[in-house]
């Protein structure tokens, strides 16, 4: 098994309706792989060094457990997302998980 986690930007850069977007992001998850968990409560803060000093963001994580990772399609869902969110770069990543 998978642990997918999306960040998505609480705050994104774009003027979009980003509790519309995670009540999508949320049903399309539940349709697609049967559940999803986000922490909405509590934005996670993050902070990351560039050319330009350092930037600071809050983000919403959105977690999906799967059977198999299909890479191609979470890698084009990513792409969608940074798009709808008009963002640069959008972090979503995969970790192996065993339930216990």
């Amino acid at each position: 098994m998978h642990l997918i986690q999306l960040f998505i930007p609480a705050a994104p850069r774009a003027a979009i309706d980003i509790e519309g977007i995670i009540a999508t992001i949320q049903r399309e998850m539940t349709e697609r792989h049967g559940g999803v968990t986000a922490y909405l409560n509590s934005p996670a803060r993050g902070l990351w060094s560039n050319d330009e000093g350092t930037e600071e963001d809050t983000v919403i994580v959105i977690e999906v457990m799967v059977g198999s990772l299909d890479r191609v399609w979470w890698r084009q869902y990513r792409r969608e997302l940074e798009q709808l969110l008009g963002q640069d770069e959008l972090l979503v990543r995969a970790l192996p998980v065993e339930t216990l």
